[in-house]
């Protein structure tokens, strides 16, 4: 991952590997486009970091949560404790970009998109810039019992990160960012909704130093915020449909749904 300056790196096939800087998203756009011949393509844009990610940070996602888990009372528990709820969400492997596929489990029947505002971090945990993440999750599995979470959540194309790096001084306020979802079936929408990181319950420094607690990143690190848009409960992914996520000043973040990873 490199993150610095106003850069575009781009491999020996010409094509964009990120883009990182201060630069408007509006003069980005142009190559923000499905690949094609002849036509440059985004990559994800980290290439050996691992991605974590927190839980339960808006009330929307505790409600949520809670009423999967037949009200458990675990949800509303961490939400409010000190310490908060951290994970382990994806190998770089794991781990998309823009227009590349995210997947939904096999033995799943009810999956559905996490939009999230992700924090880069570097080796020494400090804060460097931000992008969009989408933690794929399966609610059933995780629903059925709190411990089966790594497999709601850690699987192949279980994650997608993009479409660029914002560097933390191009965004005025991180927190108060506007971040919307919209889920696309044959050119339609079936599913659209808004939230803002306004809306988070911890500080994004608190979230970075418990990560950090007796844990290394030789290589950095992507944390995602949780997410604040819950899709109702009638609301599962198909293969075919399409995620769009975008969150004011980084951009938008767009990945088909396939079947199994």
């Amino acid at each position: 991952m490199a993150v610095g300056g106003e850069a575009v790196a781009r491999e020996p096939s010409g094509r964009v590997v990120f883009v990182a800087g201060a630069a408007p998203v509006g003069q980005l756009a142009d190559l923000d486009v499905a690949p094609a011949p002849g036509r440059a393509a985004l990559l994800r844009p980290t290439d050996a970091q691992e991605v974590w990610a927190a839980g339960v940070t808006y009330e929307r996602s505790k409600v949520a949560r809670e009423a999967e888990s037949a009200g458990s009372g675990i949800y509303d528990r961490v939400y409010a404790a000190p310490r908060p709820e951290l994970f382990f969400k994806a190998t770089p492997s794991r781990t998309v970009g823009p227009h590349e596929p995210v997947a939904i489990r096999r033995d799943s029947g009810w999956n559905v998109p996490e939009p999230e505002l992700a924090l880069v971090v570097n080796p020494a945990l400090e804060l460097v810039g931000f992008t969009i993440g989408n933690d794929m999750s399966s609610r059933d599995i995780e629903g059925e019992n709190p411990l089966y979470l790594p497999q709601a959540k850690v699987y192949a194309r279980c994650c997608a990160l993009g479409p660029l790096i914002a560097l933390r001084d191009s965004l005025p306020n991180p927190a108060a960012l506007d971040i919307t979802l919209r889920i696309e079936r044959h050119g339609a929408a079936i599913f659209s909704g808004a939230t803002s990181t306004r809306r988070i319950v911890r500080p994004y420094a608190e979230l970075i130093e418990y990560l950090g607690r007796d844990n290394l990143f030789p290589e950095g690190v992507v944390l995602l915020t949780g997410t604040g848009i819950v899709p109702p409960d009638e609301v599962s992914l198909q293969a075919g449909d399409v995620v769009v996520i975008a969150i004011a000043g980084i951009g938008e973040l767009r990945n088909p749904v396939v079947l199994g990873g």
